[in-house]
């Protein structure tokens, strides 16, 4: 596949992406907003924080590194050998999920039955959940490598739907389930999920459809586990790379879930506190995910498929080379661009935000300044994100397992810091202590990108340069902004607010109109793909 198709349909893999996760952000949003006039902030911090940091710590130890392996480099390969590296994803999930439930159940605080009922079952249906999602993971892979666009639109969408609805109608109805309302609805969102997958393949294969683009497997007993005489069971390239993924993979979700390890296993918070903790950071996320994540994700595959792991930038296709320096620098500009917008805008409207969307519960105390901070962590969190996903597509084994080692420390640091931060500033030092923690891995990222490319022409690092011009209307609208809270917002009535959301969406028109004036070469990228 050329280097410019692949391009359009990663373009458009992660548009589709990132329309994912509005949805599942708007959802959340609005499940949150739902459930606190029904249910404890007690609850949703038991829910949001211990019981899905245990699925999404099952889930990120069993898969990722095999995401990562399996991803790299041509969708042609022995996809027999592949299939079944990927199919060990499972007994890892039950290993981990059985260890992990353990530690849930026996060795951290258990919630008080009479506030949060049902913790057990709930441990056991979340550890549960991950390992159903983890069945479909050969499915996923293969997918994703050859773009499946409409596939994971449909299939998270229907999963993402089914949950809301079965959560919001057991609310409702039976609202002293307590932990069992969101365990039936997380085991039917990872059923719905796998189903979906399942079913897809099982019409796709032998197709006509699959004839013609020469779909690699043929029938659906070639996605399962398969032995073959006189050859290995699996690549032991792709399991060695694995291998080495997954020792990073395990330092990157303590620095990823860094402040919920901390609150769930050290006790800084309690679970109201994580609660309204939780519900800040998914309205600070809202924005930021959906438009980082799919962007990593999916160009994490365009960077793979264009260049050669492990090769130098002089041993590449230099038409390759230059398309992918291109393309590192637009999307540098183009979430740093993002990131500064929600920066600028999130510091004078987060407190109007959070009485808006949660009352007084939300705006007074530390939660303005929660959302002001994170408001900021939004701009780390976007540069990470391309940096990390082009040298995680680059890196060889021997520099993936010496970055094992910079994580490794980072890792120590940042749990450290957490904990200081978290005594001295309450949940905002959770934030500070993230900005850290994204910082040092720019720095990394930067120093990679920056020497893979020191011997050619190219220096996409420019795009995280923005315009003079754009700098200071970006400067103006912060003074302006906040001069315009201190005076009208948030308890001097409805008009009062309505001027200060004016003087926001001025400032927001004519930052955009800067930014179409003096970025015309990202526009074009954003238009064209």
């Amino acid at each position: 596949m050329a280097a410019q198709d692949v391009l359009g349909q990663t373009a458009r893999l992660a548009s589709s992406s990132a329309l994912l996760q509005v949805l599942f952000r708007v959802v959340t949003f609005g499940l949150n907003a739902f459930t606190l006039r029904y249910l404890s902030r007690e609850l949703i911090g038991v829910v949001n924080v211990r019981l899905t940091l245990l699925y999404s710590t099952v889930v990120f130890l069993a898969r990722e590194a095999f995401r990562r392996a399996c991803l790299s480099g041509s969708a042609k390969r022995n996809w027999a050998k592949t299939i079944n590296l990927l199919w060990l994803t499972v007994p890892l999930g039950v290993f981990w999920s059985l260890i992990l439930g353990l530690v849930w159940l026996h060795l951290l605080e258990v919630p008080d039955p009479s506030v949060v009922p049902h913790y057990q079952a709930g441990v056991v249906a979340f550890g549960l959940s991950a390992i159903v999602e983890l069945l479909g993971e050969p499915f996923w892979v293969l997918a994703q490598a050859h773009l499946f666009v409409r596939l994971k639109v449909i299939a998270e969408s229907l999963s993402v739907v089914s949950k809301c609805i079965l959560t919001v109608t057991l609310v409702i109805l039976y609202p002293h389930w307590g932990l069992y309302i969101f365990s039936l609805a997380q085991l039917l969102y990872t059923s719905v999920l796998v189903m979906c997958y399942v079913i897809y393949f099982v019409m796709f294969l032998g197709s006509p459809e699959a004839t013609k683009k020469s779909f690699p497997v043929a029938r659906m007993k070639a996605l399962l586990p398969s032995f073959v005489e006189d050859e290995t069971f699996v690549n032991w390239k792709e399991a060695r790379l694995t291998w080495s993924f997954f020792k990073q993979s395990f330092l990157k979700q303590i620095l990823t879930e860094g402040e919920r390890y901390v609150m769930t296993f050290l006790n800084v918070l309690n679970f109201g506190d994580q609660g309204v903790y939780d519900i800040v950071n998914n309205l600070g996320s809202l924005v930021a995910r959906f438009i980082f994540l799919p962007i990593e994700e999916s160009f994490y595959v365009f960077f793979a498929k264009v260049l050669e792991r492990g090769k130098t930038v002089k041993d590449q296709k230099q038409d390759d080379v230059a398309m992918a320096a291109n393309v590192l620098e637009l999307l540098l500009k183009l979430v740093l661009l993002i990131g500064l917008t929600i920066t600028i805008f999130g510091y004078a409207y987060s407190q109007l935000a959070l009485d808006i969307y949660g009352g007084s519960m939300l705006s007074s105390g530390t939660g303005p300044d929660l959302l002001r901070c994170y408001s900021l962590y939004v701009l780390f969190l976007a540069v990470n994100g391309v940096t990390e996903c082009f040298t995680s597509a680059l890196m060889c084994k021997e520099e993936v397992d010496r970055y094992n080692f910079v994580m490794l420390a980072l890792s120590f640091t940042f749990l450290c810091i957490s904990y200081f931060l978290t005594h001295w500033y309450g949940s905002v030092g959770f934030i500070l202590a993230n900005c850290f923690n994204m910082g040092i891995r720019i720095a990394h990222s930067t120093h990679y990108i920056y020497h893979y490319f020191r011997e050619s022409t190219h220096r996409p690092l420019t795009g995280l340069l923005p315009s003079p011009a754009l700098l200071l209307v970006y400067i103006l609208s912060a003074l302006v902004t906040a001069f315009s809270e201190v005076l009208f917002c948030c308890d001097k009535g409805w008009l009062a607010r309505l001027i200060h959301v004016s003087t926001g969406a001025l400032c927001l028109a004519a930052t955009l109109v800067t930014m179409f004036c003096t970025e015309t070469k990202l526009i074009h990228f954003v238009r064209s793909q």
